[in-house]
């Protein structure tokens, strides 16, 4: 028993368990208990930035090979494109066989505050907005930001420079390897304090919310739900099957940062931790460091999920017919925008705010129907971006020939080696 409570997956659930039942039976209690799942995230994403720099930087610098780096991501965002775009597909298909928004009351929606959400969607200038948000006013602001796009984007420049130095980059880089040690350990330490941000996560969510938020917009939840499985399963697991692994056995072997996630409700706070599975899975830093920071941004095959299913709801619940081509255009749409959705709680809401924006025949208002579930949903959403990012990865280095599966497993056990060497004095 002392074993499986020493156990961070086991902590994380009886966390998430206790944190149900503090905010059903304590609901004011429970809601202030938001501030440990903003301490905790708030600590995840100090670290993010300086992680993903040098884990991009040691990636390329360390290929040598330009073409290799331009292969990659090349191939990477290729896959990107091709998978989120069955996950849009999907989501459309299922709602249209299901229904789940008509005969929905829509009288609530008028006390909904979106405001926060249409404001934040309408800051956005569109394609060009977004392409130049991804350089940032200086190269060291885009660390200091914590922007994701923006220090992808240094850290690619800084990669590829060191790449075409060669030799005269290695001390940086091997630099910069130290430097990425010290910050995953720091990760260690914080993941230790994780049963305690996914306990003030959920707390808030039932305090705030209630128990019956969990069942008014039920049909909906249980259609994104299924959905999800299924995409994951049925799209995911065939890849994975064709790429020579199981999805089942990937999905245990990250269950700590799914359950992370679960309590959370956001991807980016398994980000580090699920960097480092991945290499020790087998797949080479090279191809973590470039796939899985990209992913984050272009590949949200949850997220894209929710958009279209829950566009379209919001289109049935007020009665507006889309025709084929009004959802093929819809798809189009949400095509571009899931592609600057970040990996945070709330992002999916903000985009579908400039998704419903830039498709008028939708009203935006409607967005005040999903505010009471949205957190719910939002949880299912970043696990299957979770677990849509881990697969990308493997396919990627399967594919590319930088899948080591024995030597991951040999680093393993020389880590573990050193560190029961006891020390002497």
């Amino acid at each position: 028993m002392k074993n499986i409570l020493k156990n961070l997956t086991a902590q994380v659930i009886i966390a998430i368990i206790l944190g149900i039942l503090v905010g059903a039976i304590f609901p004011a209690f429970g809601a202030d208990l938001k501030i440990l799942a903003d301490i905790f995230i708030k600590m995840i994403k100090m670290l993010i930035a300086p992680i993903i720099f040098l884990t991009v930087v040691i990636g390329i610098g360390s290929m040598g090979d330009l073409k290799k780096v331009g292969k990659i991501g090349g191939k990477a965002l290729l896959y990107f494109e091709i998978v989120s775009t069955f996950a849009l597909a999907i989501g459309l298909i299922v709602v249209n066989i299901i229904k789940p928004g008509e005969g929905l009351d829509t009288s609530g929606a008028k006390g909904g505050d979106v405001s926060a959400y249409t404001s934040a969607a309408s800051q956005s200038e569109g394609l060009s907005g977004f392409i130049m948000s991804i350089i940032p006013d200086n190269f060291f602001g885009s660390l200091a930001n914590g922007e994701l796009l923006p220090v992808l984007f240094c850290a690619i420049l800084f990669g590829v420079a060191s790449a075409s130095l060669g030799e005269k980059a290695k001390p940086v880089i091997t630099l910069f390897e130290h430097a990425s040690e010290i910050f995953f350990k720091i990760i260690g330490m914080v993941m230790k304090i994780s049963p305690i941000g996914a306990f003030g996560a959920m707390a808030y969510t039932i305090g705030n919310f209630g128990l019956g938020s969990l069942s008014k917009l039920g049909m909906l939840m249980i259609s994104v739900y299924a959905t999800m499985f299924l995409f994951i399963i049925f799209i995911l697991g065939t890849i994975a099957k064709y790429f020579g692994f199981s999805i089942f056995k990937f999905i245990a072997y990250i269950k700590d940062e799914i359950f992370l996630v679960i309590g959370t409700s956001s991807s980016e706070s398994a980000l580090p931790s699920m960097m480092r599975k991945l290499e020790n899975y087998g797949c080479s830093k090279q191809v973590v460091g470039l796939v899985i920071p990209t992913g984050y941004s272009f590949n949200l095959d949850g997220t894209s999920i929710y958009l279209s299913m829950a566009a379209l709801f919001i289109a049935q619940a007020y009665g507006v017919p889309l025709d084929l081509w009004q959802q093929i255009t819809l798809l189009a749409i949400l095509m571009l925008t899931s592609k600057g959705a970040a990996g945070v709680t709330g992002s999916g809401f903000i985009t579908l705010a400039a998704t419903l924006a830039a498709f008028p025949m939708i009203p935006v208002e409607g967005m005040a129907l999903l505010i009471g579930v949205d957190r719910f949903m939002s949880e299912a959403r970043a696990v299957t971006n979770l677990i849509g990012n881990g697969v990308a990865t493997v396919v990627i280095s399967k594919s590319e020939n930088e899948f080591d599966p024995t030597g991951a497993q040999n680093r393993i056990l020389e880590k573990e080696a050193l560190e029961s060497v006891p020390v002497h004095t």
